[in-house]
Order: structure tokens, then C-alpha cells, then sequence
């Protein structure tokens, strides 16, 4: 049965503290990430397999977007960047699980990850700008824009809560319901789709994020040189 993404109730209760459903997903995906990445970490070798030849693959590809895309060196942003990925990715996808419910088709988790990178701009803007300096990025190019540059901060956060809840839950609807109507192989093609688009949805979530991140940082931050380019 489908329960209302708006209206989690409580699996536990800890004190004063109600505990979900989702929270309780995500916490197992989170040890499950942390644990995989300390199992890959301790396999790591000189000459690699092929299963670290995929990881190689995809920081270097992480690396290049964060470059590309933020313009600065992406050593100090691919733990945040990477992170935001990968968990978004695995909690799209756990919806595959029988009984499992995605924690990203419920608005507080989406909620929570846009937070993350509300607070992740502000505090890189600052630490890069300064403080006098990321404040003065708000009356720009003039003093009267100010309310509309922090509405925007506000509604691009907003937008990255609703795009990344509207389309996981859709797709979570979408096989509850074809599921319930055409028995259990029919919706496998859906989930075959469901699959694609979680995968698209974390790495559109992670590139926005990249994006704001990027912005705050303002005309200071340096490409650093790309590995394939000779020095000059």
C-alpha cells in the first residue's frame, strides 16, 4: 500500500524523538556506504582491479564535473559533491528493495539534502570571500536587489527539493500502481526506467549543487590545471 509521501508516521519513538521509516532507511544506507567505502578503501593496491579501476573512474569523472563546473580545484568540494551523489543515488535506487520505500520520495529528506548544500555555499562562500565580502555579494549590483537575491537563495534551494521529491515519488506511484494493477513482471520495464532516472535525478541533484556551491565562491576560485595538460 502507497501512504501519502507527506504524512510519514513515526516507527519509534525514543524519548521526546519520533523516529520514521525513512530515517531509519536512510541511517542503513549511510552505514552501508561507509562500510563499502572502508571495505574498497582497504583493497586499494598498486596494481589495480577491476573493481578499482571503476572507482578511479568515477572520482576522476567527479573530479573533471567539479572542475568544469565550479571552475576552482576539486581536491577540497569531492567529499561533499561525491557524498551528496552517492547517497542520493543509493537512496533512489533502494526502492528496488521489496517493502523498501526510496527516503528521497519523502520531502524531509529531500528537504535535509538541500539544506546540506544551503549551508555547504554559505560557509565555502564565506570561508572563500570572507564574511564582509560574501554579505556584500547580496547588494548586488545594486543595494535594492538584496531581498530579491535572498528570495533567490530560498527558491533555488526550494527548487532543488521539489524536482529531486517530484520525480522519485512519481516513480514510486507509478509501480505501486502499475503493480497493484498488472501483477509482478509487468512493471519490470517501469523499473528498469525507474532505475535511469534515479541515477539522472542524483547526478542533476549533485551538478546543482556544484553549480551553487560554485557561485558563491565568486571570482576567486582557480582551475587548477588538468591532469592531461603539460605544464606551460
Amino acid at each position: 500500500m502507497i501512504h501519502s509521501p507527506l504524512a510519514t508516521e513515526p516507527l519509534l519513538r525514543i524519548g521526546f524523538v519520533s523516529i520514521s521509516a525513512p530515517v531509519v532507511t536512510t541511517w542503513i544506507i549511510m552505514i552501508a556506504i561507509v562500510g563499502g567505502a572502508w571495505w574498497a578503501q582497504r583493497r586499494l593496491a598498486l596494481i589495480p582491479t577491476k573493481f578499482q579501476v571503476l572507482l578511479e573512474l568515477l572520482v576522476t569523472s567527479l573530479d573533471d564535473q567539479i572542475r568544469d563546473t565550479m571552475q576552482t580545484d576539486p581536491a577540497p568540494y569531492r567529499p561533499l559533491i561525491g557524498t551528496l551523489f552517492v547517497i542520493i543515488l543509493v537512496c533512489n535506487w533502494s526502492g528496488m528493495i521489496p517493502g523498501v520505500e526510496p527516503p528521497t520520495a519523502h520531502l524531509e529528506t529531500d528537504a535535509a539534502l538541500a539544506a546540506v548544500v544551503l549551508g555547504s555555499s554559505i560557509v565555502c562562500g564565506i570561508r572563500e570571500r570572507g564574511m564582509v565580502r560574501y554579505l556584500a555579494t547580496f547588494a548586488e549590483p545594486t543595494w535594492i536587489m538584496i531581498p530579491l537575491n535572498l528570495i533567490e537563495q530560498i527558491t533555488r534551494t526550494f527548487s532543488l527539493v521539489v524536482r529531486l521529491f517530484g520525480n522519485v515519488m512519481s516513480g514510486v506511484f507509478v509501480i505501486g500502481i502499475v503493480l497493484s494493477l498488472a501483477g509482478l513482471l509487468v512493471p519490470i520495464p517501469l523499473m528498469a526506467l525507474d532505475l535511469l532516472t534515479g541515477a539522472v535525478q542524483a547526478y542533476i541533484f549533485t551538478v546543482l549543487a556544484a553549480v551553487f556551491i560554485g557561485a558563491a565562491l565568486g571570482d576567486r576560485g582557480e582551475t587548477a590545471p588538468h591532469p592531461r595538460q603539460g605544464a606551460s
